[in-house]
């Protein structure tokens, strides 16, 4: 019996793989170090990455739930400009950069800034599951930057299951050859090829027509000259 429970536990288990919606979001403790203009900082936040579908894309939004550096000044209203980068792997690969708004309302000096939400707009180039890790956050403020950079070699935070725009079913079988259209070099038989190949025979037929009278009239030329 507990054989058998075993076995209906690994399949239970497997349902409910298969049955799982196409992404997984999972907030990853990151540990930046910034280099700010007073000296170099660092800060642990949890990040949150989310997808939501957007036309042929993904709408990316890049969420900080603790401050991550601070400034030696109070920082009015506007007055910082955050952007980051978010590291895009698995099926696919490169980065994508989110920004939002400035602070809308003012920081306390020394205290920890906490970023608003940024976003930006993923488009699939390959099929398949894509993963989202934070990457170097961007802070500008008061004509100075500070940059944050990932050391603790962070998980992503959002895998998604995502399908390039054009591409066919789920078993697509793979990129199209190099050269572009995968059909080119594929002989045609569409209604243009044929009205071409009535075209080349229809020439033949004419020149073996002309060929003929012609060797007729030299035929009853030759016969009037004999007589």
């Amino acid at each position: 019996m507990s054989y058998r429970k075993g076995i209906v536990a690994v399949l239970a288990g497997s349902a409910v793989l298969v049955g799982a919606p196409g992404a997984r979001a999972e907030v990853v403790d990151v540990n930046y170090q910034c280099k700010t203009p007073i000296g170099d900082k660092s800060a642990v936040s949890p990040i949150d990455i989310k997808g939501v579908r957007s036309g042929d894309g993904y709408r990316i939004t890049m969420s900080w739930q603790k401050g991550v550096s601070s400034s030696p000044v109070e920082l009015g209203k506007g007055a910082m400009n955050p952007s980051a980068t978010v590291v895009v792997g698995g099926a696919d690969s490169g980065s994508l950069t989110v920004t939002g708004p400035a602070n809308q309302a003012a920081i306390p000096a020394d205290t920890p800034i906490k970023v608003n939400d940024l976003s930006g707009t993923y488009t699939p180039r390959k099929s398949g599951k894509v993963t989202f890790t934070a990457g170097v956050l961007t802070i500008k403020a008061l004509g100075t930057t500070t940059t944050c950079t990932p050391t603790n070699s962070p998980g992503p935070s959002l895998i998604l299951d995502v399908k390039a725009a054009g591409a066919g079913g789920p078993d697509t079988g793979g990129d199209p050859p190099a050269g572009g259209d995968p059909g080119a070099g594929l002989p045609q038989t569409g209604p243009a090829d044929s009205a071409v190949a009535l075209g080349i025979l229809g020439g033949t037929v004419l020149l073996t027509g002309a060929a003929g009278t012609l060797w007729l009239t030299r035929r009853r030329g030759t016969a009037r000259a004999g007589r």
